[in-house]
C-alpha cells in the first residue's frame, strides 16, 4: 500500500508541475531525530518511525539506525503525524507541519519509555501462572511457579486445567481424551508425543495454548483438539542466553540440561540450543487374572539418553521483506531392560519367565524455510513457509524365555523410516480496524515404511513357531485449502470459516513366512473429501465479563501405530497390534465459556458438547491363535457413534501479596459404544465357538481437581504446594481406580538481577499415588503398576548476555501466537 500511495504521490505531482503554477518553490521536506531509551539514557536501534497524514495513511518512513538516530526524506508539504514505536516501548505520537521555511524538521532526542503491559522479554518471567481465555483458545502463561514443578514439559502438564498425562506411558489427553494434537510452536513433529515432551526443559515454555474448538486455519486433527506449546524465543539486541540443569532421583538417577544462545545485529539473528535428557527410569507392576488364578507381574528398567540440537537465522532484508530457516537434530539412544513372570497358582509346574531386552536408536531431522512479506505495517502480509521432517528408528528386541511348557525364544528387528512435508501458503488482510481476513492452500505429503524381522513369534496352522517378515507401507497426502473471515463490532465479535481437504491414504502390509516364502498381502486404500466449518462468537458486555460460543468440525485420522499390524509389545498374556483397515473419527464440537474479571484474579467457567462419527477406541480380543492360554490381543476399531459432554471451572486468585492459586475443577461424562469379546478359562480345550461377543455401552463420568499455591516467602524465595485428585475412568474393557497426590517445590534466586534460580520440589511426598486398573472382558483381571512417583527433583538456571532492545520475531503467524524459535 505505501508504494501505490508513493505512486501516486509522484504521478500526481507530475501532473501539478505540468499546469501553469505561480508557485515554483514546493518541495519535499524531512525530519530527523535521535530516539534514547528514557531510563538507560542510550541510543535504541531498529526503531520505527512511520509518517502518515492527517486520514492516517501511511506516506513513508524508516528505521533508527545503530547509534539511535533516523533520517526520512521526500515527505510532501502538509502537516503530517510522526509515530516512533519499539516493541515493550509507549509509542510516541507528534504532529509536524512541512512547508515554507519549515522544510527541514530536526525533532531532536526523543526517550521512549517501557510499557510494562506490552514487555514480553525472554528473560522476565512472571512469579505467578496466568490463564487468558481467548476467542478461540486458553492460554495458560507459565511462570516461574509451574516451572519449579518438575525439569520437563511433561512434569508440568499435569498442572495445566483439563489436561492430563499418563504417568506410566508420559501420553497426554485433553479433557480425558488421548486423541488430541501436540504441537512446538505451532508445528508437528516427527517425534512420539510421549517421547517429545520429556525432550523439552520446562523452563523453556512461554506458553502453553489449549485450542479445544480450533478455528478453520489449523489442521482439523485432534477429536478434543491442540495443545500447543509455545516456546521462549531470544530476539535480544547482542549476545544473550540461558543455561538449565537438573536432576532427579527415587530409585534411579534422571539428569536433563539445556543451554540456548543468541545473537542479534543488524539485519541478522542467529539462534542456537542444545538439549538433553539422560536418565534411567523403574516401573513395577502385577496383574492377577482371578477366574483362572494367573499371576503375572512387571519389572521394567527403561534407561534414554536423548540429544536436541537447533540451529536458525532470520535474515531482515527490510521492513517488508524476512527470510529465516531453523533446522532441529533431535538424536535418541535408550531401551528397556524387562522381567516377566507367570504364575499358574493352581499348577505351579506351568509357571514361566519371560525377559526381553529392547534397544531403540532414532534420529529425527526437521529443516523449516519460511519468507514473510509484509505488505504494509497494518498487519497485511503473505507468508510462504516450507516444514520437512525426517525419522529413522532402529528397534532390536530380544525376547527369552525359561519354565514348563514356555515357548522357544525369538528375537525381533524393527526399522521405521517416516517423511512428512508440509507447504504452507498464508494470506491475512486486516480490511479495516474492525475486519479481519485470512486464507491460505497446504500439502501435506507424509510416508511411513516399516520393516519387521522375528525368527519365531508367529505360529503357523500346525502350531509351529515360524521366521516370519513384515513389510507395512503408509502413505497419506493431504492436500487443503482454509478462509476466515473476523469482524470486532461494539461489543460483539464474531469469526467463521471452513477448511476442505481432500485425503489419499494407501497402504499395504506384506506378510512373508520366510520358511517356505508364502507372502500375504493386506492392501487398504482410502480416499475422502471433507468440509471443516468453524464459527466463534463472543460478546463483552463490560470489562469484567466476557461470553464466548464456538463450533467445530474435526477429525481424527489414526496415527502410524494404530494401523502398524507389526506388534508394539509382547509378554505371556498379551500382544499389542495395529489395526491397518482402521478408518477416521469424525467429532463435531459446541462450548460455551463465561470469564469473570476479578480485582485480584479472573474465573472462567464452560460447558462444552461433542458428538463423535466411528468413534476409534482400544478392543480387547482373545488371541485365537493360542485359545485356552488366557492370552489377549489389544488392538484398535471402529465402534459405534458416541457422545461426551462436560463442564471445566478454572480460576487465577491472589489473596494475598504473598499467596497466589491456580485451581480447577472438569468434569466428563462420555458414552462409549462397542463390542468386547470373552472367554470362560476354565473350559477345557476351547475352540473358536466358544468366544463370546457381546455388545457393550458404558457411560462414564470422569472428573479431576487440581490446586496450585505458590507462596512468596521473601523477595528471593518462594514456596509452592500442588494436589491433585483423579477420579476413576471407566472405558470399554478397563477401569482405572482414582489417583490422589501432593507435590511441594521450592525456589530461589539469587545474583545480580536474579539472574540465576534454584529450585528443589519432591513429589507424592504423601506416597499415595498409583495405577490400579480393573477390567472384566474378557476376563476378569486386575492390574497395578507403581512408577517412579516419590521423585526429588533440584535444578539450576542461570541467564547471561546484556542485550536490551529486542528485534521484531521472526514470524508473527495468527497474531503471534505460532511464534517460532526457542529450544525445539
Amino acid at each position: 500500500m505505501r508504494h501505490y500511495l508513493l505512486m501516486l504521490i509522484m504521478v500526481s505531482s507530475t501532473i501539478i508541475s505540468a499546469q501553469p503554477n505561480p508557485n515554483l518553490e514546493i518541495k519535499n521536506g524531512s525530519i530527523s531525530g535521535r530516539v534514547i531509551d528514557a531510563q538507560l539514557n542510550e541510543p535504541i536501534p531498529y526503531v520505527n518511525v512511520i509518517v502518515k497524514d492527517l486520514e492516517k495513511k501511511i506516506i513513508t518512513g524508516g528505521i533508527t539506525d545503530t547509534d539511535g538516530t533516523f533520517t526520512v526524506t521526500k515527505i510532501p508539504e502538509g502537516t503530517i503525524n510522526i509515530e516512533i514505536t519499539f516493541i515493550g516501548y509507549k509509542t510516541i505520537l507528534k504532529q509536524e507541519a512541512i512547508g515554507k521555511g519549515n522544510y527541514d524538521i530536526n525533532l531532536g532526542n526523543i526517550f521512549l519509555e517501557e510499557d510494562a503491559q506490552s514487555l514480553d522479554e525472554v528473560t522476565v518471567v512472571a512469579e505467578t501462572s496466568t490463564i487468558q481465555q481467548k476467542i478461540d483458545r486458553k492460554v495458560i502463561n507459565i511462570g516461574k511457579d509451574l516451572t519449579t514443578s518438575g525439569p520437563t514439559a511433561s512434569d508440568i502438564m499435569n498442572n495445566i486445567p483439563s489436561v492430563n498425562v499418563d504417568q506410566q506411558t508420559g501420553d497426554i489427553a485433553l479433557r480425558g481424551n488421548q486423541n488430541v494434537q501436540v504441537m512446538v510452536d505451532g508445528k508437528l513433529s516427527n517425534i512420539p508425543a510421549a517421547q517429545l515432551l520429556k525432550q523439552i526443559p520446562s523452563t523453556s515454555i512461554k506458553q502453553i495454548e489449549l485450542i479445544t474448538n480450533p478455528s478453520a486455519k489449523y489442521n482439523p486433527e485432534g477429536m478434543s483438539g491442540i495443545i500447543n506449546i509455545i516456546l521462549h524465543k531470544n530476539v535480544n539486541i547482542g549476545f544473550n542466553g540461558n543455561l538449565n540443569v537438573g536432576l532427579g532421583y527415587q530409585i534411579e538417577p534422571k539428569f536433563n540440561s539445556s543451554i540456548d544462545m543468541n545473537y542479534r545485529n543488524g539485519k541478522l539473528n542467529f539462534y542456537g540450543s542444545y538439549g538433553n535428557n539422560i536418565s534411567r527410569n523403574r516401573n513395577t507392576g502385577i496383574l492377577n487374572q482371578t477366574e483362572a488364578d494367573i499371576t503375572q507381574t512387571f519389572n521394567f528398567l527403561d534407561d534414554r539418553r536423548s540429544h536436541l540440537f537447533k540451529i536458525g537465522i532470520d535474515y531482515y532484508l527490510n521492513d517488508a521483506h524476512t527470510l529465516s530457516f531453523f533446522t532441529n537434530q533431535n538424536i535418541f539412544d535408550g531401551g528397556t531392560l524387562g522381567e516377566t513372570e507367570l504364575f499358574f497358582n493352581n499348577n505351579p509346574s506351568n509357571d514361566q519367565v519371560q525377559t526381553f531386552d529392547n534397544i531403540n536408536e532414532n534420529n529425527s531431522q526437521q529443516y523449516n524455510g519460511n519468507y514473510k512479506y509484509n505488505i504494509n505495517d497494518e498487519g497485511h502480509n503473505l507468508e510462504l513457509e516450507v516444514d520437512h521432517n525426517i525419522f529413522d528408528n532402529d528397534l532390536e528386541t530380544l525376547n527369552r524365555f525359561m519354565g514348563s511348557g514356555a515357548r522357544p525364544n525369538f528375537d525381533e528387528f524393527t526399522n521405521t523410516q517416516r517423511n512428512r512435508t508440509t507447504i504452507n501458503l498464508d494470506y491475512t488482510n486486516p480490511i479495516s480496524e474492525t475486519i479481519k481476513l485470512e486464507a491460505g492452500l497446504q500439502a501435506r505429503i507424509f510416508d511411513n515404511n516399516i520393516k519387521y524381522n522375528s525368527d519365531a513369534r508367529v505360529r503357523n496352522q500346525s502350531g509351529n513357531y515360524i521366521p516370519t517378515q513384515t513389510v507395512f507401507n503408509y502413505e497419506r497426502n493431504i492436500y487443503s485449502a482454509y478462509f476466515t473471515y473476523g469482524k470486532q463490532l461494539e461489543k460483539w465479535s464474531y469469526k467463521f470459516g471452513a477448511r476442505a481437504e481432500s485425503v489419499q491414504v494407501d497402504a499395504l502390509a506384506l506378510d512373508t513366512d520366510l520358511t517356505n516364502n508364502n507372502v500375504t498381502t493386506f492392501p487398504f486404500e482410502n480416499n475422502y473429501f471433507q468440509i471443516y466449518p468453524s464459527a466463534f462468537v463472543t460478546y463483552n458486555p463490560t470489562e469484567k465479563n466476557s461470553y464466548q460460543f464456538s463450533y467445530s468440525r474435526r477429525v481424527d485420522r489414526p496415527g502410524v501405530g494404530q494401523v502398524n499390524p507389526i506388534p508394539e509389545f509382547n509378554t505371556p498374556l498379551i500382544s499389542q497390534f495395529g489395526n491397518p483397515e482402521l478408518e477416521p473419527q469424525f467429532t463435531n464440537s459446541l462450548e460455551v465459556n463465561y470469564t469473570r474479571n476479578l480485582e485480584k484474579g479472573s474465573i472462567t467457567g464452560g460447558v462444552f458438547y461433542r458428538l463423535i462419527e466411528d468413534e476409534i477406541n482400544q478392543g480387547v480380543f482373545v488371541d485365537r491363535a493360542d485359545l485356552g492360554s488366557g492370552r489377549v490381543i489389544l488392538t484398535n476399531d471402529n465402534f459405534d457413534n458416541t457422545s461426551a459432554y462436560g463442564v471445566e471451572i478454572s480460576s487465577n486468585y491472589r489473596p494475598t501479596k504473598w499467596w497466589s492459586l491456580n485451581a480447577s475443577f472438569d468434569l466428563y461424562v462420555r458414552k462409549q459404544t462397542g463390542f468386547a469379546e470373552s472367554l470362560d478359562p476354565t473350559i477345557n480345550n476351547p475352540t473358536e465357538s466358544d468366544i463370546i461377543v457381546s455388545d457393550v455401552e458404558v457411560t462414564n463420568t470422569i472428573y479431576n481437581f487440581r490446586v496450585f499455591n505458590n507462596f512468596k516467602v521473601t523477595k528471593s524465595l518462594s514456596l509452592s504446594a500442588f494436589a491433585m485428585y483423579r477420579g476413576p475412568d471407566t472405558g470399554l474393557n478397563f477401569e482405572m481406580e482414582p489417583m490422589y497426590f501432593v507435590n511441594l517445590g521450592l525456589r530461589y534466586n539469587f545474583l545480580d538481577e536474579d539472574r540465576a534460580t534454584f529450585s528443589l520440589n519432591f513429589n507424592n511426598v504423601l506416597d499415595t499415588q498409583e495405577i490400579a486398573i480393573v477390567s472384566e472382558r474378557p476376563f476378569r483381571q486386575t492390574v497395578s503398576f507403581e512408577p517412579e512417583f516419590k521423585t526429588i527433583f533440584a535444578g539450576l538456571s542461570y541467564r547471561f548476555g546484556g542485550g536490551k532492545y529486542r528485534a521484531k520475531s521472526r514470524k508473527q503467524r495468527d497474531n503471534n501466537e505460532k511464534e517460532g524459535g526457542g529450544f525445539m
